[in-house]
């Protein structure tokens, strides 16, 4: 019988692993993040605090310029939640994984970002492990990297000057990774297709500023309709009906538009 420190070790050494990737996508966005909040005129405290807070890279260096225009709070609220509306599927997607995590559940929904997601809904994690302390470091250690990335950002940004270009396609290369990594995994590739054929389509007909929101209510609709398919098929059991490897393909496109 294991004793609480033991389980709290032993879900800690089965998450890190997992979260390495993701360190290297930080660090280095989060830096930028930092540099670029430095360059436009606000203190170190300013990423440091967002960071801690938002938890949300693509609305943090949309809020730059937020902070930098006339006051606008309704502009800015309806903004945020067209940004950040994908986590409402998110957290449709982790209903049953978040039953009974106690304490932990209000910080885990907050910091649920994509990886996070990503990470928590696809890992395989062992009978031995308790998942509520997986899924807890995992959420830590990711919220830990963006915040350390952007706050040695903000405190070097005034010392450091270098051409940042390319650096935010470290996340659509590392939600490509993690994608393969699934499609290895399986067989059968529907819930794949639906992801692609849902992005693509959308893409074309909404245009990149507003597709996010129509292909996750396609992938939602399209996996329902599929259900019993893909439970014959055992692609996917009853508790993965909104397998993130369709979701995954979604951030991967978000990242590239």
């Amino acid at each position: 019988m294991q004793n609480k420190r033991q389980v709290i070790t032993k879900a800690f050494k089965c998450a890190f692993p997992h979260t390495i990737p993701i360190f290297a996508g930080f660090c280095f966005l989060g830096m930028t993040y930092g540099i670029y909040m430095n360059v436009s005129g606000f203190r170190f405290w300013y990423p440091m605090l967002m960071s801690l807070t938002i938890f949300g890279g693509s609305l943090e260096f949309l809020a730059v310029s937020m902070l930098l225009a006339p006051f606008a709070p309704v502009q800015t609220f309806i903004m945020a939640l067209m940004i950040q509306a994908r986590h409402l599927f998110y957290g449709i997607a982790m209903l049953d994984k978040f039953k009974g995590m106690g304490w932990k559940k209000p910080y885990l929904i907050f910091g649920m970002c994509d990886e996070t997601f990503s990470i928590n809904y696809t890992a395989e994690i062992p009978a031995d492990v308790d998942r509520s302390w997986f899924y807890f470091f995992t959420t830590l250690l990711n919220h830990f990297y963006w915040f350390s990335g952007a706050t040695i950002g903000g405190l070097v940004g005034s010392l450091l000057k270098f051409n940042t270009d390319g650096l935010d396609f470290v996340m659509t290369a590392m939600f490509t990774v993690i994608f393969l990594e699934q499609w290895l995994k399986e067989k059968h590739h529907i819930s794949e297709w639906i992801g692609l054929g849902a992005s693509i389509g959308c893409l074309l007909i909404f245009g990149a500023d507003n597709f996010l929101i129509p292909t996750m209510i396609c992938i939602l609709v399209a996996l329902t309709i599929l259900r019993k398919t893909l439970e014959q098929r055992k692609e996917v059991d009853a508790a993965r009906l909104y397998h993130n490897r369709s979701l995954l393909l979604l951030c991967v496109f978000s990242e590239l538009c």
